[in-house]
């Protein structure tokens, strides 16, 4: 069965982060679905670019998501926060069995809904070490997994956060197709790096995307 994926677009999001867990997982062949918080589905990211929700929160607060992933970025996060739809969409799908996840600010969305007490955790620097959930742990890593909840650091760990969610929906044990899936969409991160590394040095590296 296909996996679903609610990925919440507030106004003032991260656009890469947002875009970048979008493109991998819709590689992957999971069903990514895009939300904005109110009617207006024209979201204005941090940095002015525009995406275009293809629905809005109200129109699927009912449905069930195998992976609810929230992009960061100010003053994005700051909304996804104050909507308490959100918190209960994010803590029934944990009860489901699902996974909450959240990257840069959006983690601040999780102490909100209690999913990060008790919780191994990371995000934008300063984000929720200044305001933790109860007996939550801090970790200074890319992306850290604790039980259904998935947290990460910012646009820099955009990739290994959307590498994360794949391999545990595709798991590469399941037989030749999710192995061949994830592998494909881990190349493609690979490459992505492999540019970002040796931006400065193009004529040593061929584009490929």
């Amino acid at each position: 069965m296909t996996k679903r994926v609610l990925v919440p677009l507030a106004q003032g999001c991260e656009e890469l982060e947002a875009v970048t867990i979008i493109d991998l997982l819709t590689r992957a062949g999971v069903d990514v679905v895009t939300a904005s918080l109110d009617d207006n589905r024209t979201i204005t990211a941090s940095r002015g670019v525009q995406l275009v929700a293809q629905t809005t929160l109200a129109d699927v607060e009912s449905d069930r998501f195998d992976v609810i992933a929230l992009p960061g970025g100010l003053p994005g996060a700051n909304h996804l926060n104050e909507d308490a739809r959100l918190h209960h969409m994010l803590r029934q799908t944990v009860q489901q069995g699902g996974l909450s996840a959240a990257i840069c600010a959006a983690p601040k969305v999780l102490v909100s809904a209690g999913l990060l007490d008790g919780k191994k955790a990371t995000s934008f620097p300063g984000v929720i070490e200044q305001q933790p959930a109860e007996n939550m742990t801090f970790v200074d890593e890319a992306v850290v997994q604790d039980g259904q909840v998935v947290t990460s650091k910012g646009p820099g760990t955009a990739i290994p956060f959307a590498l994360t969610l794949i391999e545990i929906y595709w798991d590469r044990t399941n037989g030749t197709k999710s192995k061949a899936v994830f592998s494909s969409v881990e190349v493609l991160a690979q490459q992505l790096l492999m540019r970002k590394a040796n931006c400065l040095a193009c004529s040593s590296v061929k584009c490929v995307v």
